[in-house]
């Protein structure tokens, strides 16, 4: 019996002091948690907390904010704390409410970040890059960028103000939040456009205020809503920048062009609100009518000009000067330089009309012919020098060409033509002028006196027929020197044969005899052109009429043949 009891008494207390271990283990609250305590005491600006640990912790009373110091915490009172350590060097447990209002906080902006709503803060602080906002006990970061729509210089009435934020990322692990101002003022912003979109319609005229100015146009805010006024847009007229007749803060009245429901963008237009000037322009511009404009733009292609505001034509580059080709329109006009101009065409629809500038100015070449008539001898500068022949300088800034035929009667045209150099001032005779082809045919050699011209040029009539001698061979043609004299001519490559396919001048070699037919012969200038086609025309209809016709039966080549057999024979 007493060996049992003893027994039972030595289990007994082994297993009260296990019970005892396992609910000092339960019970005491671990580092990093959260806990409720028991305020047991107050010291002076500390309150004597009990969170069941061997000792009790020590915080000071302005963590616990208004409550601490309006006299709300005191003995008795039940407080959520944060273990930091159980035991400290003085042997005190490390206690924080800050840190516990922080992990309540922690708890509830997930909760509401995951959800996507919006959390209340409050801006205290400016730090690198952005500020700091207190979001009921856990600090978030505002970034600089995420502070407004638009950047603010001046943050003061921000600070120490409760606003809503929204979470854009959150980092427990880290201790990062980051929140943004921007994206709660955007959402209200996008609400309130598209209800200022909906009460506004294509053709409403509206009053705005000029907000922005850029290179393409202005924008102008129409009471909540920014509507783009595009350059082109402004006035019917001309306007390199929106800044000539816009200014930033003016109020104007503009007319809505159109809306974008979707992306709520709309297209403004000042001048919808003025007269269209283009009505009824064939009537005000004729075709054929001068007027006087200004110079507005100058471009590689041509100039425009200024006929009255909202009314521009274009000046082609090839209208600009009878002379000047391939010259860049600003070396003819200047910007705001005032011009006449003649109406070549209107394009109502198109809205275009085109201006010539040459045509309001007299045309050398008719210049040139009336004070030059054909015959007369001019003097001048030689321009250029081409392997067909010389470019001479004239009046009115028009040029004229000696052909290579009508260099020298004597020497061959290549010959000739190395005698002259670019710069050479040269006495030459008018042969021709073609003023619609703008081209003046000179001769040099129909100066020439009557002894080195010779004399049996005078029995040459236009239809006689005459050999020549092939002098010179080229692309062109052929030159040749007529048998018996000195005098040259130039038979062209659509001369040398009826048959196209003969009109080769690679054909002829130098020294080679051929008749041509005399098609023109001018007495006065001296000037002479063959041809050998003509000649087998003539011939081919002469022996039609003497050998047969087109009714005997005979073919065309029995005729010719005759022909040919009978002038062998003479």
């Amino acid at each position: 019996m007493e060996t049992s009891l003893a027994s039972t008494q030595t289990v007994t207390k082994e297993d009260f002091e296990s019970l005892l271990m396992d609910s000092f283990v339960d019970n005491e609250p671990m580092e990093g948690a959260v806990v409720k305590g028991k305020v047991v005491a107050i010291e002076k600006d500390l309150a004597i907390i009990d969170v069941g640990l061997k000792t009790e912790g020590r915080i000071a009373l302005k963590e616990f904010g208004q409550a601490g110091r309006d006299g709300t915490i005191k003995v008795g009172s039940e407080v959520e704390v944060y273990v930091d350590r159980v035991e400290n060097a003085m042997g005190e447990a490390v206690l924080s409410r800050e840190k516990a209002r922080r992990e309540e906080s922690w708890v509830k902006l997930e909760e509401m970040y995951n959800k996507g709503e919006r959390v209340e803060g409050i801006i205290f602080n400016q730090v690198k890059g952005g500020f700091t906002v207190d979001l009921e006990g856990a600090v978030a970061f505002l970034p600089r960028s995420q502070v407004d729509i638009r950047p603010i210089r001046d943050i003061g009435p921000l600070m120490n103000v409760p606003q809503p934020f929204q979470i854009l990322k959150m980092d427990k692990r880290r201790g990062n939040i980051v929140v943004s101002r921007r994206a709660i003022l955007e959402e209200s912003r996008a609400e309130q456009r598209s209800e200022i979109v909906q009460q506004l319609e294509e053709g409403q005229i509206v009053d705005g205020v000029v907000k922005n100015i850029t290179d393409y146009g202005a924008f102008v805010d129409l009471g909540g809503i920014d509507g783009l006024l595009h350059v082109t847009d402004i006035a019917w007229r001309r306007v390199n920048h929106p800044s000539e007749v816009l200014s930033i803060g003016e109020t104007i009245k503009v007319q809505i062009i159109r809306i974008n429901h979707e992306s709520h963008r709309i297209s403004l237009g000042m001048k919808q609100l003025q007269a269209d000037p283009w009505e009824g322009i064939e009537a005000k511009y004729p075709v054929g009518a001068k007027f006087t404009g200004r110079v507005t733009n100058i471009t590689d292609y041509g100039a425009f000009v200024e006929l009255e505001p909202g009314i521009e034509g274009l000046i082609h580059v090839s209208e600009m000067s009878w002379t000047k080709k391939n010259v860049h329109p600003g070396k003819i006009v200047s910007t705001s330089q005032e011009v006449e101009v003649m109406v070549l065409e209107v394009d109502p629809d198109k809205r275009r009309i085109s201006l010539g500038l040459k045509q309001t100015l007299a045309n050398p070449w008719e210049t040139f012919a009336e004070k030059f008539p054909i015959g007369s001898t001019i003097e001048g500068e030689v321009k250029n020098k081409t392997e067909f022949g010389l470019f001479i300088g004239l009046d009115g800034d028009v040029d004229g060409m000696v052909h290579l035929s009508d260099l020298d009667w004597t020497k061959p045209g290549e010959q000739a033509l190395d005698e002259y150099n670019r710069g050479d001032i040269v006495r030459a005779k008018v042969l021709d002028v073609d003023v619609e082809k703008e081209r003046i045919s000179l001769g040099i050699k129909q100066l020439a006196t009557g002894d080195e011209k010779d004399a049996s040029g005078e029995g040459l009539k236009k239809g006689s027929v005459v050999t020549g001698i092939v002098t010179e061979v080229n692309d062109g043609g052929i030159e040749v020197r007529i048998e018996g004299s000195e005098m040259t001519a130039f038979i062209r490559r659509a001369d040398l044969s009826r048959d196209r396919n003969d009109q080769r001048p690679e054909r002829f070699a130098k020294g080679d005899k051929v008749d041509a037919r005399v098609t023109q012969y001018d007495r006065k200038t001296g000037k002479i052109a063959l041809s050998i086609k003509a000649l087998e025309i003539a011939e081919e209809k002469e022996a039609v009429a003497q050998y047969g016709s087109s009714d005997s039966g005979a073919s065309l080549g029995d005729i010719l043949g005759a022909a040919l057999k009978d002038r062998e024979k003479k």
